[in-house]
């Protein structure tokens, strides 16, 4: 079992795999007679396929513990998904690049209070895993026709931990 050091999630290091979704440096200005403060565009949603129509969901997870044995990865092929975290508490983002039709080497980041993730189409990711408490997390990602969900089993599972 090959290990995985977590990273913490930073808008370069993530990049390759989408977006972070953070107001800290994020373009904003004044709307409502100055009362709100707008956080303008910071993911860019993927739309793909016959039909596609932008979902908004609640997730809910239960926590998971570290060091954990990652088994699975999933993608979708027909649009982006991105979590945005309902709680203080952070969670575990795992991508993957793609090779040839099958996951690269994950990588794991943790999130800082505040931050969320926008996974580009077709990226293959680990499943949601808040750490430390059940979490609610707003969802925005893809309905419509085709199937927009692949799944990868590893033959051998990945430990991903805090670095020592």
């Amino acid at each position: 079992m090959a290990d995985i050091d977590i990273e913490p999630l930073t808008a370069e290091t993530f990049a390759p795999f989408g977006q972070v979704i953070w107001i800290d440096d994020a373009h904003h200005y004044p709307i409502n007679n100055g009362m709100t403060e707008r956080y303008h565009d910071l993911a860019r949603v993927e739309l793909g396929g016959v039909h596609p129509r932008p979902l908004i969901s609640i997730f809910r997870g239960q926590p998971y513990a570290l060091p954990l044995a990652l088994t699975l990865v999933e993608r979708h092929p027909l649009g982006s998904q991105a979590f945005y975290p309902l709680s203080p508490h952070p969670f575990l983002v795992i991508v993957a690049l793609d090779h040839a039709g099958i996951p690269g080497t994950p990588r794991a980041f943790i999130t800082a209070p505040g931050q969320g993730v926008n996974i580009a189409m077709n990226t293959w990711h680990g499943v949601l895993t808040p750490l430390e408490a059940e979490a609610d997390f707003l969802v925005v990602d893809r309905g419509g026709d085709g199937n927009n969900l692949e799944e990868h089993h590893f033959k051998t599972p990945y430990l991903v931990r805090l670095p020592a």
